[in-house]
């Protein structure tokens, strides 16, 4: 004899199952792909290359984490800054992404740092690995998303510019020769949060946004210029057309914080049939495709 309360329960049980999994699928379906890359404790998923100093060497504690944000300080340095210039980098690359940083000036610029370095920073993105970037080369063969805050009211001093580090980028149509490329964006004083976006897709088109406003575009980036120094030769291949790359935090003698590093990856699975299908994907990726 059917015990029917039973089955009733085991029913309802069968249909809530489904439902719940319907709804975790959709809405794996409809995640908006924001990740953090900073974990506001640690920096154990990135590294540090720091001029004069081995990959790893995080050299006076330059990048460190305190009160949910990662510091760039240079209190611990001996002596004069003597151009070491440093990057921390996310360990993982990308090819098609959106990047979103918050960041503020605060400080003093450590004595003898160039006078150009006062009250500016930057994000380096399609950047060669940190891992062949020799203990004396400069700067990492890389595109930098430039920050830069005001000196003196009434000046402008723009940020999210262009800098290209041994790297060439089509501005306008056609490669432009200069090292940085200002952007249209206000000027930002003081020691106030700016939140600045970067849409980078592979070798094509690269936007930068700052509190919301698109202030430049540009695209083609690719290995070429100057300014970059005592790099490997082998890895500096002018004309390659940048696909990829690593993301790193600069640290040039003016302290700063980031207290938000969070990236949007556009690359992936678009078969509607994978498990690992999202929508918002604009470039392809068969390979990685899961069913």
């Amino acid at each position: 004899m059917q015990n029917y309360p039973t089955l009733i329960l085991f029913c309802l049980l069968g249909l809530l199952f489904t439902q719940c999994s319907t709804v975790k699928s959709v809405a794996q379906q409809d995640d908006d792909g924001w990740a953090e890359m900073f974990n506001g404790k640690d920096i154990e998923d990135w590294t540090t290359k720091i001029h004069h100093y081995e990959v790893g060497d995080n050299y006076g504690d330059t990048f460190r984490v305190e009160d949910g944000i990662i510091k760039v300080r240079y209190d611990k340095y001996e002596g004069d800054f003597n151009e070491r210039y440093g990057h921390l980098f996310y360990n993982t690359p990308y090819s098609y992404y959106h990047l979103i940083i918050e960041y503020r000036f605060v400080g003093e610029l450590h004595p003898g740092a160039p006078g150009y370095t006062i009250k500016n920073s930057g994000v380096m993105f399609h950047s060669q690995d940190p891992n062949t970037i020799l203990k004396e080369q400069d700067w990492p063969i890389s595109v930098e998303m430039q920050f830069l805050a005001g000196l003196e009211e009434g000046k402008s001093r723009p940020t999210g510019n262009m800098c290209s580090p041994g790297t060439d980028v089509v501005y306008e149509g056609k490669i432009d020769p200069r090292h940085c490329i200002n952007s249209t964006s206000k000027t930002y004083y003081g020691d106030q949060w700016v939140r600045a976006e970067a849409i980078v897709l592979g070798s094509s088109l690269v936007t930068h946004i700052v509190n919301g406003e698109k202030v430049l575009e540009y695209s083609n980036p690719q290995i070429g210029g100057g300014v970059a120094n005592r790099y490997d030769p082998a890895i500096k291949i002018d004309g390659k057309l940048l696909k990829e790359g690593f993301i790193g935090l600069q640290s040039e003698g003016q302290p700063i914080d980031f207290r938000k590093v969070s990236i949007k990856n556009l690359k992936g699975c678009m078969d509607p049939k994978a498990k690992n299908y999202k929508s918002y994907y604009i470039e392809p990726d068969a390979e990685n495709c899961k069913y």
